[in-house]
C-alpha cells in the first residue's frame, strides 16, 4: 500500500510540473552563411568558366555569373557581387566561316595575332569610354565550328596599359575554354 501512495504522490508531483509552460528562451539569430556557387551553375556559356581559374589569370575575384542564350549564341557575364565593373564576358556562337573569312571579316583592325588558340585567334585592347575603363579582348575561331570572344571591361579610371597586360591572361583563359561542351 505504501508503494502505491508513493507512486501516486510522485505522479501528482510530476503532473503539476507539466501543467506550467516553460518560458521561451531567447536564441540569438544565426549569422547568414555565404555559400560559394560555381559560375557553371548559371548555365549557358557560364558552364565553360570557373571563378577560381578566372581569378588565377586576371587576379580579380568574381562571384556572380549570368548567362543568356539567343539562337546559336551563348553568353556569360561574370562580376564581383558589389561592383558593376570590371566584368568578363564570354560569347560563343556556332558558325560556318573558315579561317580566311575569320581573318578578313572578324579580326578587328590593329589586332595582334595569337598562336596556339583554335584555328585562328586575335587579341586587342580599346580605349576607355564613357562610364567604363579600357577593354581587353581575345577572339578565336574554335576547331569545332564555333566563334568565341572573351572580353574584359575595366573599371572607370583604370589604365589601358593594365588592359594590355591582361590580354596574355585572357589568351591563357581562352585556351582553357572548351567550346565543344556547349
Amino acid at each position: 500500500m505504501r508503494g502505491r501512495i508513493v507512486v501516486a504522490g510522485l505522479a501528482a508531483l510530476l503532473m503539476s510540473g507539466c501543467a506550467d509552460e516553460a518560458e521561451p528562451v531567447a536564441v540569438p539569430p544565426l549569422a547568414p552563411i555565404a555559400v560559394e556557387v560555381a559560375a557553371a551553375s548559371s548555365g549557358g556559356a557560364c558552364r565553360l568558366l570557373d571563378f577560381s581559374v578566372i581569378e588565377q589569370v586576371t587576379k580579380a575575384r568574381f562571384d556572380v555569373a549570368a548567362s543568356s542564350e539567343r539562337d546559336d549564341t551563348h553568353t556569360c557575364v561574370v562580376r564581383a557581387g558589389g561592383a558593376t565593373l570590371p566584368e568578363l564576358t564570354l560569347s560563343v556562337s556556332e558558325t560556318t566561316i573558315d579561317k580566311t573569312t575569320f581573318g578578313a571579316d572578324v579580326v578587328p583592325d590593329k589586332a595582334a595575332k595569337v598562336t596556339g588558340l583554335g584555328q585562328q585567334a586575335y587579341k586587342r585592347t580599346t580605349a576607355a569610354a564613357s562610364g567604363r575603363g579600357p577593354v581587353a579582348e581575345v577572339g578565336w575561331l574554335a576547331t569545332d565550328g564555333r566563334l568565341a570572344t572573351l572580353t574584359w571591361t575595366g573599371a572607370r579610371g583604370s589604365e589601358r596599359a593594365a588592359a594590355e597586360n591582361l590580354t596574355g591572361g585572357l589568351v591563357a583563359l581562352a585556351k582553357k575554354v572548351d567550346t565543344r561542351a556547349l
